[in-house]
């Protein structure tokens, strides 16, 4: 959900992304986030929610494992991260799909929806930079699962 509105950020899902072109197709499909008022209420901030869910329900590519970023979720180390990628793998899934919310998280609809629940850590990030996150991540694994000497 959201934008990269930073060059930096952006530059670096770009580098990742690259990296990834090597192991996998990777499409990044951007959900606007729900405009909110500056102080709003816990209804507006739930509204809002179940907009983007909406929106993120409707785009999931059909058979596709869903992982949603979520602070509730399981925390992986990257090797952990990496069997549970070869697992899914191995029982015949071919699409991922990883969901980043935005500022004010996912709607319960699509956490329900996710196979996984994912925490990246209990500490809070900014969305924009969870997603060059997991893309590092994501390359990582592929990386540990190939030999590769990026993993130490």
């Amino acid at each position: 959900v959201g934008k990269l509105k930073e060059s930096f950020y952006a530059a670096a899902a770009g580098e990742y992304q690259k990296r990834l072109s090597a192991f996998c197709r990777i499409d990044v499909e951007e959900i606007p986030e729900a405009r909110l008022p500056e102080n709003p209420s816990r209804a507006e901030i739930d509204a809002a929610l179940k907009t983007e869910a909406d929106a993120i329900l409707t785009r999931l590519p059909k058979g596709s494992a869903v992982i949603a970023l979520c602070v509730e979720g399981v925390e992986l180390d990257s090797r952990e991260l990496a069997a549970r990628l070869e697992k899914l793998a191995a029982a015949g899934t071919s699409r991922l799909a990883f969901i980043i919310g935005g500022s004010n998280g996912l709607h319960p609809d699509v956490k329900e929806r996710a196979e996984l629940k994912l925490s990246m850590s209990r500490m809070t990030f900014p969305h924009h930079l969870a997603r060059v996150m997991l893309l590092e991540q994501l390359y990582r694994s592929y990386m540990i699962l190939s030999g590769g000497k990026y993993h130490k």
